[in-house]
């Protein structure tokens, strides 16, 4: 099932704190990621990305950094599974897209990768920890 969905771009000093409220929710309250692992310092230099539903209501969020690496993909719990991640991420592959990146990147939940893969990204490399959580590292390459 999906749900109309309004992706909107933006800087951190537009969408802050409400991209902010949904990754505490979603990471540091839910998945027990340490605060001072959430907020690295990075988002002032990244893209941001909202999903809005037809209220209005923030239902995700995502950022794209300066060096194509896409992440703190975010949906809160009871809109999951609506096509809500699918809009936010291409909506930063296509911000990458347009800006001549030639790849993204990501640090993929191992529960994830199958999610990932269904856009095109290769996994590579071994399975890490970062948070807690077991991860690995994922490339799209993009097309011109």
């Amino acid at each position: 099932m999906t749900q109309a969905v309004q992706i909107r771009e933006g800087d951190w000093e537009e969408f802050g704190e409400v991209a902010g409220d949904i990754r505490r929710r979603v990471f540091i309250d839910e998945q027990d990621v340490p605060p001072e692992e959430e907020w690295d310092g990075r988002d002032a230099e990244c893209r941001h990305f909202l999903a809005l539903d037809d209220t209005g209501k923030a239902l995700g969020t995502a950022r794209l950094l300066p060096d194509g690496h896409i992440g703190r993909v975010a949906v809160l719990q009871d809109a999951r599974g609506l096509g809500i991640g699918l809009a936010l991420m291409k909506a930063a592959i296509a911000s990458a897209q347009r800006r001549g990146d030639t790849s993204v990147a990501l640090a993929a939940q191992i529960q994830a990768l199958p999610f990932y893969e269904r856009l095109g990204f290769q996994a590579h490399g071994d399975t890490f920890l970062d948070a807690g959580i077991p991860h690995r590292n994922m490339t799209l390459f993009l097309d011109d």
